[in-house]
């Protein structure tokens, strides 16, 4: 069982900078997650808040009731240390997601304090990147909590990521998207 939680503002889909998060709204990205888990025979649940610790909460209880967070935290990815200590601390794995590229954008985006304390960080596919977050969590090995071989792509074990900076040092989370031009998701 997987919970999805989004953070600040990803309520405001459809509306908020249709040029980069695409017209479908929240409703539509739930939907098209809750579709492709049930196509996997995954039990999913979807979380959104607009509170840093309401998101918290939702992170420490999951540890219990998931197998696996995907976690797209918003603007707190830039600067939750608060989040990232909470998926730190839980001792089910976490997957990163952006539907934009966040390399790509304004160059305050370009941080995530939150990857560091997860095993990958999927940016830049629009919703695409919850659906290959769920596939990844889903594939894990349990007894191991290693993510499988994707081709040309390393993931860590998440026990081995514990000792990574969480932000400002030179090492940086696996990160796995293709290249895009400009930043902005496909919808």
């Amino acid at each position: 069982k997987i919970l999805v939680i989004n953070g600040a503002n990803m309520n405001m889909l459809g509306r908020r900078e249709p040029d980069i998060y695409g017209k479908e709204d929240y409703a539509a990205l739930c939907a098209r997650i809750y579709e492709h888990a049930q196509s996997r025979g995954v039990a999913v649940e979807c979380f959104q808040s607009n509170h840093e610790g309401a998101i918290i909460d939702a992170i420490q209880e999951a540890d219990t009731a998931f197998d696996g967070i995907v976690i797209n935290p918003g603007a707190y990815t830039h600067y939750s240390y608060a989040i990232h200590d909470a998926l730190k601390a839980v001792s089910i794995p976490a997957v990163e997601v952006h539907m934009s590229d966040i390399q790509k954008r304004e160059e305050f985006r370009h941080l995530s304090v939150t990857a560091p304390a997860c095993i990958a960080q999927i940016r830049g596919h629009g919703f695409e990147s919850y659906t290959m977050a769920i596939d990844m969590l889903a594939k894990l090995n349990p007894e191991e909590k290693k993510v499988p071989a994707i081709a040309g792509t390393q993931y860590f074990p998440r026990t081995a990521r514990r000792d990574m900076p969480p932000a400002g040092g030179k090492t940086t989370p696996p990160i796995f998207f293709p290249e895009k031009e400009n930043g902005r998701c496909d919808r």
